[in-house]
């Protein structure tokens, strides 16, 4: 039998130079080698072996070998998949530099240390067909891509070298996964296997192409990278996990495309710290950068959420968004945290650090206890684009002292200087005037104010129905801008300094201070419109119980409710008004109209009101206006 092989083999070597490819098979691997570039076979140990393009097969393995004419790229592997079986086509030039394993429809490839540039080159794999129980597992030094060509792929065993995933990528080096144009593909892996996740790499994970990816992850998460992951054009829908939809270390670049994340038991997305010990900050088109920072460049973002305290984009570093659309929903209640011994609610874009916000299009709602749309621990500064935030949950209470209320948006850290704590239960509340630990708290002095809002441009709709919509734990600084805050609460609160130097900002409350600062509060420009619920709350309130102070120095005001005791006013004119609910008015500045506003229908909103312009300022009542509207429909231009 070994004569005849070999014979046969010969015979090949006098009729390939006019066809087009030869094709040793072994097993499930077919080796493809092109006439032109397949040059002398050669025999070794007494003909038992046979070398083509430096690849060595043993003869008596080979299962069968064949001429023809199919055509197929160089740098190539091909894996397909049918039921319970897969082959796998291996291109000539790289025969030499992958050693396939195939079991049933369980593909494991080992790619040789000594693919490099200047060997073969970059080797793409090609993964198609359909199979309920099989699997692909890569190992190697030297980036690579794998290619979904129409692939459905499930796992049902750890057994094999994926250990239970879809795809597994050992390969520490960037490997472009490309979704072909025109493809659906399908991932889903073993429910009891060790996988990290469905589709996981090792190395650097660059999702790509104008195909679509749909994946399962039934262990842990859908999709995972152990350095940074990036996405642009494909479409990508996570339908369930049980852990995270997407995970990664060093850091998320989010360019375009389309991205769906649903039905996960933790985070919609989470970025954390590759090495803590050894960060980089921002490098050079991301080069090796090691941050934790998540960057939303373009494409559109739809996550939802329902687990307890769930994120729905979390960052260990920091969160720049400059373009694109984001829909972020969670619905999951609050929860304890042993760990940090605090209660902890469900937050729909959420940063350790500081985030920018400088375009794009966010739509975020929180309706569970203790929720909040976007909150950074550090600084959160937005100068463009459009934000439209909405909590509708109560309190998270854990105990009377721990517990975690509902915020649109929170930035900023407040920390106490020393053992003293606030009289609110947990420190949560934060609010103003009737609230404990409030605007009228009297140890501001007590904590140390971090971060908080800085607005240079871009819109702002913040709606929370039981705590401040907009509440800063540091500073607040509005320049430019136009801010829309509507709470039972106070509306927007900072647990600082407060400063309006530019922009339109409108604070609506039904059951506190519209604006309110446990520091200093200084208006020096801009316009801005304050309602208050009824007395003791006042439309724009600072903590005169710690001696800080109300200052306006410039802009155009209205405050229904009225103004912080002991206020003061520099170059302004001050002046009495009355208003009635549901009507639209022009506040002028010595005749000359400055700005068009409607008031609320709440119940709770007084008819007094203070006003305040660089010349004297009056009230007019106006019609509807025909002109482009702000401030969720209460502002316009003229």
């Amino acid at each position: 039998m070994k004569k005849f092989v070999i014979s046969a083999l010969a015979l090949l070597t006098t009729v390939i130079a006019a066809a087009q490819t030869m094709n040793v098979q072994v097993g499930n691997v077919v080796f493809q080698f092109p006439a032109s570039q397949a040059g002398d076979m050669t025999y070794s140990n007494g003909g038992q072996t046979m070398t083509i393009m430096g690849r060595s097969f043993t003869v008596s393995d080979i299962t069968k070998s064949y001429v023809d004419d199919t055509a197929f790229s160089d740098s190539t592997v091909q894996v397909v998949y049918n039921g319970s079986q897969a082959t796998v086509y291996v291109a000539g030039n790289v025969a030499a530099y992958v050693e396939p394993t195939v079991s049933g429809a369980h593909v494991s490839i080992a790619q040789s240390s000594d693919v490099s540039a200047s060997t073969c080159g970059e080797i793409t794999y090609q993964l198609s067909g359909s199979s309920t129980d099989g699997d692909f597992y890569l190992s190697g030094k030297f980036k690579a891509t794998v290619q979904l060509c129409g692939l459905d792929l499930t796992s049902a065993c750890s057994s094999s070298d994926a250990g239970g995933a879809a795809i597994n990528i050992a390969n520490s080096k960037r490997i472009q996964l490309s979704v072909k144009k025109g493809t659906t593909n399908s991932l889903s892996d073993y429910a009891g296997g060790s996988q990290k996740a469905c589709l996981y790499s090792k190395g650097q994970l660059q999702l790509q192409g104008n195909g679509t990816l749909n994946v399962v992850g039934n262990n842990n998460h859908a999709v995972k990278s152990a350095s940074y992951i990036t996405v642009k054009n494909l479409t990508l829908n996570v339908t369930s996990a049980v852990g995270d939809g997407i995970n990664c270390e060093e850091y998320f670049l989010m360019k375009s495309g389309t991205v769906s994340v649903s039905g996960v038991g933790d985070d919609g997305l989470q970025c954390d710290y590759g090495d803590e010990t050894a960060l980089t900050g921002v490098t050079t088109d991301h080069e090796d950068e090691d941050t934790g920072n998540m960057y939303f460049e373009g494409g559109v973002l739809t996550v939802n959420v329902t687990a307890t305290a769930a994120k729905g984009v979390k960052a260990a570093g920091d969160i720049a968004i400059s373009d694109g659309t984001y829909n972020v929903t969670t619905t999951g209640n609050g929860e304890y945290d042993s760990d940090e011994q605090d209660a902890k609610g469900a937050c729909g874009i959420k940063t350790d650090n500081d985030m920018t916000i400088s375009g794009g299009t966010l739509t975020l709602k929180s309706t569970g206890s203790g929720g909040k749309c976007l909150k950074a621990d550090g600084t959160l500064t937005v100068s463009g684009g459009s934000i439209d935030a909405t909590a509708t949950g109560s309190v998270y209470m854990y105990s009377s002292s721990i517990t975690a209320s509902p915020k649109a948006i929170k930035a900023g850290t407040k920390a106490a200087k020393s053992s003293s704590r606030e009289t609110a239960p947990g420190g949560n509340w934060g609010g103003g005037g009737n609230r404990p630990g409030g605007g009228g708290s009297s140890d501001y002095n007590n904590y140390d104010y971090t971060g908080g809002l800085v607005v240079t441009g871009g819109t702002i709709n913040a709606k929370s129905s039981s705590h401040e919509a907009i509440e800063s734990k540091g500073t607040i600084n509005i320049s430019a801008g136009f801010v829309y805050a509507e709470s039972n609460d106070d509306a927007i609160n900072s647990a600082s300094d407060f400063t309006i130097t530019g922009g339109y900002v409108m604070g609506n409350s039904s059951g506190n201070d519209g604006l309110d600062a446990n520091g200093d509060f200084y208006i020096k420009g801009g316009y801005v419109v304050a309602v208050a619920s009824s007395s003791p709350e006042v439309g724009i309130d600072a903590n005169s119980e710690a001696q800080k102070k109300l200052t306006i120095s410039g802009g155009y005001v209205v405050a229904i409710g009225g103004l912080e005791s002991g206020s003061t006013t520099t170059g302004m004119s001050t002046k009495s008004a009355s208003v009635s609910k549901g009507r639209w008015y022009t506040l002028s500045s010595g005749g000359t109209a400055a700005l068009l506003f409607k008031t609320p229908t709440n119940s709770q909103m007084p008819s007094s009101a203070t006003i305040c312009a660089p010349s004297t300022p009056s009230l007019s009542t106006a019609s509807t206006p025909s002109a482009a509207t702000f401030w969720n429909g209460y502002g316009a231009t003229f």
